[in-house]
């Protein structure tokens, strides 16, 4: 199976292709990266080399790609920040092409603009592409519980109101969608849960929170999730085994003191996680 992801590229520390193509890897996916920025780490050191990678030049190396025969081997797209504003369009034709040969392809989209802790962090015109052309077109989404409600209009607080967005979220196009990073005051204590639903089923997965914040791990979940669920065509299974992988990746990372995701060194936790978790049905 082989996954293209169209995402950032940073050589210091782990975030977009370089949090997502390592993962995929070492469940067995072949991962082919196609890169949007090249920057030396994520800007949220306030300070960072490189800069965007034209959307032309994306739009080339995808079309290189087809030229080799690519496309009919591409299971699923996979695609994350996106940088400049341009680069909607570029995703947009690629999926419509990759499905023209192959329509068993799914495409992943993570609708990468922000979070109630840092208000959207990306240009201004990103959020309202992603929303009216990008997500339409994507089979699956994965976004937080802001970002969810940016895409719907209905603010997601508890279980009733996040399927609700949920169900919005899937009137738009997408067939599944997973929210991450969920928060509900009825929830317990010092958790985080993750809900993933599609036309059949919802179900929720919740774990400890480890208490810290690790940029990249959305990146890592987008990437797990699609290829276990390319692997699985199971909602539930691909939600448990990258709830396990995450969580013990995090925590891994969080008894090491590292500040940027340990994820060759903690890389046991998406092949053999210590700990694991059940979903439970909620629809």
């Amino acid at each position: 199976m082989s996954i293209l992801s169209i995402q950032s590229h940073v050589s210091f520390g782990h975030v977009g292709n370089s949090a997502a193509v390592f993962p995929l890897q070492r469940i067995g996916l072949e991962v082919w990266p196609v890169y949007t920025v090249n920057f030396s780490n994520h800007t949220g050191y306030g300070d960072w080399g490189g800069d965007l990678i034209p959307a032309d030049q994306i739009r080339s190396v995808i079309e290189g790609i087809g030229r080799r025969g690519g496309f009919e081997q591409i299971d699923a797209i996979v695609s994350g920040y996106q940088g400049g504003k341009e680069i909607a369009q570029v995703i947009i034709d690629a999926v419509a092409e990759i499905k023209k040969v192959n329509p068993k392809a799914v495409y992943a989209c993570d609708p990468v603009m922000g979070s109630k802790t840092t208000g959207c962090f990306v240009d201004d015109a990103i959020p309202p592409l992603l929303r009216d052309k990008v997500v339409p077109v994507a089979d699956i989404i994965t976004p937080n519980q802001f970002e969810l409600g940016y895409l719907t209009g209905v603010e997601a607080s508890d279980i009733a109101s996040t399927l609700e967005a949920i169900d919005a979220a899937r009137a738009m196009g997408p067939e599944v969608v997973l929210v991450t990073s969920v928060r509900r005051p009825e929830a317990p204590e010092n958790t985080i849960e993750m809900i993933a639903a599609d036309g059949e089923a919802a179900y929720m997965v919740q774990t400890p929170w480890v208490g810290t914040k690790l940029t990249g791990t959305g990146d890592v979940t987008t990437a797990l999730f699609s290829g276990h669920l390319v692997q699985t065509g199971s909602i539930k299974e691909a939600l448990e085994r990258t709830t396990a992988s995450v969580f013990n990746l995090i925590d891994y990372t969080f008894t090491q003191q590292e500040s940027e995701l340990a994820l060759i060194a903690g890389q046991e936790a998406f092949v053999a996680p210590a700990q694991t978790f059940s979903a439970e049905r909620i629809r």
